[in-house]
């Protein structure tokens, strides 16, 4: 393993950030590498808890010649969102500095296929340029995996709807709950700004090819056991995929009550008022239309003080708020449905 450390400079003299990479060779130039970065999202820790013990599998994977092909690593990938604090709350998701969301607007190609990267001296804030670097070190591996976690949530993944069922095998690996697909993006985050770079290199052939986001279950499901078995999917999914060999890892079959649906059918159920939540359903639930999903206790103690939230039609409870006090128009869960939602909207679910 080869550790390099990048400095990314930020808009005031005298302030600066280091980006460490781990780069692996691989033995074999027709094998595929890959390339998985973790806490975009700076106050997401799963992905990084994960990294921390997949890394030494790969380390003893390339001392025994057993890594085929190239990997790129970036278990940290925004240290400017891992610097914000304010009043000891950590602020990882939006740059205090310009209000942008650190995995929205990643630069994708034209229509002419071409793409404009910031670069290290360019006139920009530091996490334009800091989205660029990350697609520059995404390149030309046909494997790029972003992840994430979400506030309380299953373990699940957004995909390409032109990669599934194919992508089916990394959910098994990681004993993923449910995939949301997608078709078209207007946010361009990371996983839509590489999937697009990655086809129009590939002009149609897509075979072989993996990106996505990974949402390791909640911002809280930060543990040993958590990061080993997430560690251990990985590793199981780049052994299937060719990237390392280990004749000892066996293929995983998807979960029989796994769900795969358009984005389109997810239901963002929002607050009707503001207040205190009582969820009478969690992350994993199958409801029924019409079943009680929240009550938000706006007037604690009053006649009527709490407003009953009910599930738009059937599905499957994906998330739910870490926090318990709501504002009106707040989303309280994400809801996979098996029809499209009324409110469904091209792009991201959420900003």
């Amino acid at each position: 393993m080869k550790t390099e450390i990048e400095t990314l400079a930020g808009e005031t003299p005298g302030i600066a950030y280091e980006l460490i990479v781990h780069r692996f060779a691989g033995s074999d130039a027709a094998a595929p590498g890959a390339y998985i970065q973790a806490a975009l999202h700076a106050d997401e820790r799963p992905g990084p808890a994960a990294l921390h013990y997949l890394i030494p599998e790969l380390v003893r994977a390339e001392a025994e010649g057993r890594l085929r092909g190239s990997l790129t690593l970036v278990p940290q990938a925004n240290p400017v969102g891992a610097a914000q604090h304010m009043f000891s709350q950590h602020m990882g998701r939006f740059s205090t500095g310009n209000r942008a969301n650190f995995n929205r607007g990643f630069p994708v190609p034209d229509a002419d296929g071409v793409r404009t990267l910031h670069g290290p001296t360019s006139a920009v804030f530091t996490d334009r340029r800091l989205k660029s670097r990350l697609l520059e070190l995404a390149d030309n591996h046909p494997i790029v995996l972003d992840l994430h976690c979400d506030d309380e949530g299953v373990q699940y993944l957004y995909i390409p709807d032109r990669l599934w069922p194919e992508m089916s095998d990394l959910a098994a690996c990681l004993d993923a709950e449910a995939a949301v697909l997608w078709n078209a993006g207007s946010d361009c985050a990371f996983e839509e700004a590489a999937f697009a770079q990655m086809s129009a290199k590939a002009k149609g052939d897509l075979k072989g090819l993996c990106a996505t986001t990974v949402e390791l279950r909640g911002q809280l499901d930060v543990d040993p056991v958590l990061a080993r078995k997430d560690a251990d999917g990985l590793y199981r999914f780049l052994v299937m995929r060719g990237v390392i060999a280990d004749d000892g890892v066996a293929p995983a079959a998807l979960r029989a009550d796994f769900v795969a649906e358009p984005i389109a059918h997810v239901e963002m159920v929002r607050a009707p008022v503001g207040g205190t939540i009582l969820y009478h359903v969690a992350p994993g639930d199958r409801v029924e239309a019409g079943q009680l999903l929240v009550e938000v206790v706006a007037r604690p103690g009053e006649p009527g003080g709490a407003v009953s939230v009910h599930a738009p039609q059937a599905g499957f409870v994906l998330t739910r708020r870490a926090r318990r006090f709501i504002r009106m128009g707040d989303d309280l869960l994400k809801l996979v449905a098996g029809q499209p939602s009324p409110s469904a909207r091209i792009g991201a679910l959420e900003d």
